[in-house]
């Protein structure tokens, strides 16, 4: 069976740190980091979403982390097809911003460019668990959207790339073998999600591990705010050990199609992911022997 790690989608959350989870002494930025690789072994980077990450942050991370712990980088608004504000851009690029339509070839040329550069120390410390593409709700299945993937699988040749779908059609009962075949041949990380059911948007609780070196799945909590509201509206959720319990077996099956597992929880008001983390932690460790 390969290495389960659990852990939260932000170590840095404004709520989080309200939260109290860390103890005084250790609120600054270097503190918070290593508090929270002492309880738990990975965590997602969501702020590389959101704006361009630079290269000396990664090399922050790595001096303040242990060997084998692990980073999940979300890839950058612009490079998964989302609207992208100029402010979260260097300065000397926000001028090539399109208002509306997509962004010009050279300009994504050198974001990607850009992006790659920033987490490279993060590769090179071998503390880079996976690079995940969050495609939008309008990422529909078909040829424009395969072309696209296969251009990223391109671009990150070498990284640990992830791929998580936020249209429910790429993981109907009809069209969930064609998605795994393609994201194997991509050699990309198919991600899997817990999230509330029944919804026009909600996506099917799967675990396709589509590349042996590692499997994700997020949790994205089960309020039936999903898809609307306020950030805190739609992440609003504190999961009970049922709910984590239930998903405790097909964890464990994934683990073993896998040399890691990371179960990142998105649920990230108050300190609702990180306590998560910390229950399911305890509920996949190995039982102790007497």
């Amino acid at each position: 069976m390969g290495d389960i790690m659990v852990g939260a989608c932000s170590w840095t959350d404004r709520q989080l740190v309200a939260s109290g989870w860390y103890p005084r002494g250790r609120r600054d930025a270097e503190g918070r980091l290593r508090h929270y690789a002492e309880r738990l072994p990975v965590v997602e980077v969501d702020s590389g979403y959101y704006a361009l990450p630079r290269r000396r942050n990664s090399e922050l991370w790595v001096e303040r982390t242990p060997d084998g712990f692990r980073f999940d980088v979300k890839a950058f608004s612009l490079l998964t097809g989302h609207p992208t504000r100029p402010e979260a851009l260097p300065a000397d690029l926000r001028d090539r911003v399109p208002a509306r339509g997509p962004a010009a070839p050279a300009l994504l040329d050198e974001v990607w460019g850009r992006f790659a550069e920033a987490v490279d120390p993060l590769r090179a410390a071998g503390r880079l668990g996976a690079v995940l593409f969050q495609f939008p709700p309008w990422f529909t299945p078909g040829a424009p959207a395969e072309r696209f993937l296969e251009d990223c699988a391109a671009r990150t040749k070498g990284w640990p790339l992830a791929v998580e779908f936020r249209h429910p059609a790429w993981w109907t009962a009809e069209r969930a073998d064609e998605t795994r075949e393609l994201l194997t041949s991509l050699d990309a990380t198919a991600v899997g999600t817990d999230m509330a059911q029944g919804l026009p948007a909600s996506l099917p609780p799967l675990v396709p591990v589509t590349r042996p070196a590692v499997a994700v799945v997020r949790f994205h909590g089960r309020n039936a705010a999903w898809g609307r509201g306020s950030k805190e509206d739609r992440f609003r959720h504190d999961y009970d050990v049922t709910e984590l319990a239930a998903w405790a077996p097909r964890l464990r099956r994934a683990a073993q199609q896998a040399d890691e597992l990371h179960v990142l929880f998105n649920n990230c008001c108050g300190d609702a992911a990180v306590r998560a983390a910390e229950t399911m932690r305890d509920l996949l460790a190995p039982p102790r022997r007497r």
